[in-house]
């Protein structure tokens, strides 16, 4: 968005602003609308029914007829048809919640795609697949909506990952598409958050969210359409993922922390949510790694006590 183009919208920012306030002074408290991409599965689909189950108005974003038919038959759901990568249905959403006339007061970019393979082997498609769903598509409904968001002064967050943070072998594309969120978060937060809307990321650790047997189809799929077959330790190894999933804790904690981003009068920046403590030391050891590694080489490095007064600092700050 150009300056030029920011500095009208601020003013039409506060403009609607008052009118609205003006409206719920009236009216008394109003139902707030969030629209949740990804919403058939998984994470997204725990959070559409949570909101909704609390009072609030959900538009599920999903693809397929029969996920959009479960959803709406869910009390305060909406189910929208959208592909975060078909900008006529991103258009045709925002024109539906347009005229619903609710406004849009929470935007969650959750839907998310993974596959995996090494950097050597991956596929230009598959990576193309991944970040055209991950990055560009979170981006693409974002823009779309944020003149919405604006007006509400509302919030928006994404679906990140402790992935964003740990990269391992054979998750390269996934890592990289993840590690893009922070940066977008980061970047968004500081373009409007000065206009009254709070950006945050959510990053979730393993809970049960149906990627990974996603990947384990796909994969199938792909060998299959290539006339190949997956050889015996392949097949063992996505049969062993998908049974892992099946018995992860169900994505209840995230929910609660999207929740806090979306409502709280102090929402974070970021959330870490993992289901198990050697989850979140892992994350929080390589995040300091890295710090370690960015100071070693470097004509302005500092010894021990100054890093750690420079993490007191930032602990002060939260």
């Amino acid at each position: 968005m150009k300056l030029v183009k920011l500095g009208v919208l601020v003013f039409a920012v506060f403009a609607a602003s008052f009118l609205s306030n003006a409206a719920f002074a009236e009216d008394g408290a109003k139902q707030k609308a969030v629209l949740v991409t990804g919403a058939s599965t998984g994470i997204g689909r725990n959070l559409a029914e949570r909101l909704a189950a609390e009072g609030h108005f959900v538009y599920a974003g999903a693809r397929k007829d029969a996920d959009l038919k479960e959803l709406d038959a869910i009390d305060n759901i909406k189910a929208v048809k959208l592909d975060v990568t078909n900008h006529e249905q991103i258009d045709a959403a925002v024109e539906l919640i347009k005229s619903e006339g609710r406004g849009l007061y929470g935007l969650v970019n959750n839907a998310g795609v993974a596959v995996m393979g090494t950097v050597a082997e991956t596929e230009h498609s598959d990576l193309h697949w991944v970040f055209s769903v991950n990055v560009v598509g979170v981006v693409s409904v974002t823009r779309a909506f944020l003149p919405m968001i604006l007006e509400e002064q509302g919030r928006i967050s994404t679906t990140g990952s402790i992935s964003g943070t740990l990269s391992s072998p054979g998750f390269s594309v996934y890592s990289m598409s993840k590690h893009a969120m922070e940066a977008f978060t980061d970047s968004l937060a500081g373009e409007v958050e000065p206009l009254g809307v709070q950006v945050s990321i959510i990053e979730p650790g393993n809970y049960k969210s149906h990627i990974r047997r996603t990947v384990a189809e796909n994969a199938v799929k792909a060998a299959a359409a290539a006339g190949d077959e997956l050889s015996a330790e392949d097949k063992a190894f996505m049969e062993q993922m998908t049974q892992r999933e099946l018995q992860m804790k169900e994505p209840d904690e995230v929910s609660d922390a999207f929740l806090h981003a979306l409502f709280s009068e102090s929402p974070q920046r970021r959330y870490m949510v993992v289901p198990e403590e050697r989850e979140a030391e892992i994350t929080i050891r390589k995040a300091l790694s890295e710090v370690v590694e960015l100071n070693e080489w470097d004509l302005y490095k500092y010894d021990r006590d100054e890093l750690v007064k420079m993490l007191d600092e930032a602990l002060a700050a939260e």
